[in-house]
């Protein structure tokens, strides 16, 4: 586990990058190298890493439990976008941008991007329109809840609007807030007693009276250990192109049994790759049956609908669609949808009986 290797540990420094950067939008995380941590492998060396690990994901899970109550607190559902590098996750995140500007205007967008190293995913996602921040890992193979934390606090998505403050303000009204507030607290945590003090320095309003918000969270692109780590979010998705192995949730089953979602993607390119669609859809059943699964293509828009349809189901936007602010979008456009849906599922059907048919 990340943990052995020291990218796990909360002893790394935490730093913005150079005022270069524009509006300073990049986290860098300077971690241990990997070698730094010495190999154990006897029965009192195992016991001290496992009671390290529980230590460092039970401080982290403290982290994870108040972002969630801070997302909520501010009406923002966010999601854990997860997969091994090069599944399509970006431009999986710039065709949903897109769509749900489209379809829902009115809705407030921002990301959190998690690479090693560059700015190249957040910079195409600033290109639709949308806040994102950049977490840099350097030697981390995961973001953490505190990365989130301090990234959320440095997001430009917390207008004035949204919330009301316990302190006057004399500025312009399209002033955005920094929430570092609400992060000062958590920049140290004692692993050794897994305590975590959190200041609450405003107030919020009831969530209902907020316009829905999205939070996208790119994490960092590896099936291994994100999956152990608890960011805060509304729910995982793991994304898996056809390009990779129809094994992968075999292979990587702790992945497909955290995430809520799977999103089989790229299958524009199904005619011309070796890839067991079904089989890889029954692996992942196999690990985790309460999963759902989604086939879509980023690139040609194929499925992109189900996709979306998933995402505001779990917004639960039907607790929020009363408000004046928000674009009610599922009417006739949901039952045309729905319509064209079942109309594919009944061909699909007729087409089996007809080969049915032939064969007898």
């Amino acid at each position: 586990m990340c943990v052995v290797c020291g990218c796990g540990e909360e002893n790394h420094d935490t730093e913005n990058t150079s005022a270069s950067r524009s509006q300073q939008n990049v986290l860098a995380i300077t971690h241990p190298l990997h070698s730094s941590q010495p190999s154990v492998d006897n029965s009192e060396g195992s016991s001290r890493l496992i009671k390290l690990e529980m230590n460092i994901l039970g401080a982290n899970n403290k982290i994870a439990t108040q972002n969630r109550a801070h997302f909520k607190s501010h009406g923002i559902n966010a999601f854990n976008l997860m997969s091994s590098p090069g599944s399509g996750k970006t431009t999986l995140l710039c065709s949903t941008i897109k769509l749900l500007q489209e379809m829902v205007p009115k809705i407030s967008i921002s990301v959190i991007e998690g690479d090693q190293q560059t700015e190249l995913d957040a910079d195409r996602i600033r290109a639709t329109g949308v806040s994102a921040f950049q977490v840099n890992t350097g030697k981390g193979c995961h973001l953490d809840a505190k990365m989130v934390a301090n990234a959320f606090a440095n997001l430009h998505t917390h207008e004035h609007h949204h919330h009301p403050h316990n302190h006057h303000h004399d500025h312009h009204p399209n002033h955005v807030h920094n929430h570092s507030e609400h992060i000062k607290s958590i920049e140290h945590v004692d692993h050794k007693n897994s305590q975590l003090h959190v200041q609450a320095d405003h107030q919020h309003i009831d969530e209902n009276d907020l316009t829905p918000s999205l939070l996208f969270v790119e994490n960092v692109g590896n099936l291994v250990c994100p999956a152990l780590w608890d960011l805060g979010e509304l729910a995982k998705v793991v994304i898996l192109s056809v390009t990779e192995g129809a094994d992968k949730p075999l292979k990587y089953p702790d992945m497909f049994a955290a995430s809520n979602l799977l999103i089989v993607n790229k299958i524009d390119l199904l005619a011309h790759v070796d890839f067991d669609l079904q089989a890889c859809i029954e692996y992942a059943k196999r690990i985790n049956p309460n999963i759902k699964v989604l086939e879509l293509s980023a690139k040609t828009g194929v499925g992109m609908d189900l996709w979306i349809q998933w995402l505001l189901d779990e917004m639960q936007l039907n607790q929020v669609r009363k408000s004046d602010n928000f674009v009610s979008i599922r009417s006739i456009e949901d039952l045309e949808r729905r319509r064209l849906t079942l109309e594919s599922d009944l061909k699909k059907i007729n087409d089996q009986i007809a080969l049915i048919n032939a064969v007898k």
